[in-house]
């Protein structure tokens, strides 16, 4: 957990969960935190991003993401959003996710989503619905795209370029030139710093970039011009090389399920709670 997270309290609930709902607007962030309860994000209206240290999911409506209990994790929106949370006893949970996994949102978990909203639910039929959600969430394959953050401040520097322009055309060397160093050395450091190197980490930036404007429902064509690709087919190209499948399928989770869902011994939703 970083030095400057907080716990979320949650409000218990009659049963297993409780659900929360959140405006955000365009640009608007939480501090990191984390929740005593397990979580599940899901974007009841707009795109919402979460990241947990260096991985960043976006969700459109068609996918949530589950955190669990203890883990550090930040939510915004690049665009006006209401998030929408439900937070898990893990007591009350035999829960099997260890890690951040991404949820497929169908019509029917949305609509019972909405239905455990309703605060004045009798504690029967809250506890129904609830158990009908548990058997509804089934986990997506797809992985987040990793953008480590390097800590030479050389680099650093480069990374805030690239990161608040993704079009950003300039080269390795150009970039070496800007910060004072040889093309050599910044290769050297991109390396040691994230893992990646110069190419590979930008690509990783673009591909990031473009998932909350694909999910906005943005031509294909517009967004790889603006992340820094000449062409749609190219940017494809990146994105298939990269994560294994094309944008759509992954924004959408139309690949095979892989693990089973978390069981609950019970569940349910009461009152709104303060945090997300």
């Amino acid at each position: 957990m970083t030095d400057d997270a907080f716990v979320g309290d949650v409000p218990a609930g009659v049963g297993a969960i409780v659900v929360g709902t959140f405006p955000l607007a365009s640009g608007q962030w939480f501090v990191p935190h984390s929740h005593p309860q397990h979580q599940l994000a899901w974007a009841r209206r707009g795109v919402l991003g979460v990241a947990v240290d260096e991985s960043y999911w976006v969700l459109p409506r068609t996918r949530a993401l589950w955190l669990p209990a203890g883990v550090v994790h930040r939510t915004g929106a690049t665009r006006d959003a209401v998030l929408c949370s439900l937070y898990f006893e893990p007591d009350r949970c035999d829960q099997g996710w260890t890690e951040p996994t991404p949820v497929g949102v169908d019509g029917l978990l949305a609509h019972l989503i909405a239905y455990l909203g309703q605060e004045n639910l009798p504690d029967d039929a809250r506890l129904r619905a609830e158990a009908v959600v548990l058997d509804l969430l089934r986990p997506l394959p797809t992985t987040p795209i990793d953008v480590p953050s390097p800590a030479d401040d050389r680099v650093r520097v480069v990374a805030d370029a690239l990161l608040a322009d993704p079009a950003d055309s300039r080269s390795l060397e150009a970039h070496a030139r800007g910060v004072g160093v040889s093309r050599r050395t910044l290769t050297r450091l991109f390396v040691h710093d994230t893992g990646m190197n110069f190419d590979r980490w930008r690509t990783h930036v673009r591909l990031r970039a473009s998932l909350p404007l694909l999910a906005e429902g943005q031509p294909v064509s517009r967004v790889a011009h603006a992340v820094g690709y000449a062409t749609a087919s190219a940017f494809l190209a990146a994105f298939r090389r990269t994560v294994g499948t094309s944008p759509g399928r992954y924004l959408n989770g139309d690949v095979p399920p892989v693990p089973s869902p978390p069981s609950c011994t019970e569940a349910s939703n009461l009152a709104s709670p303060d945090v997300t």
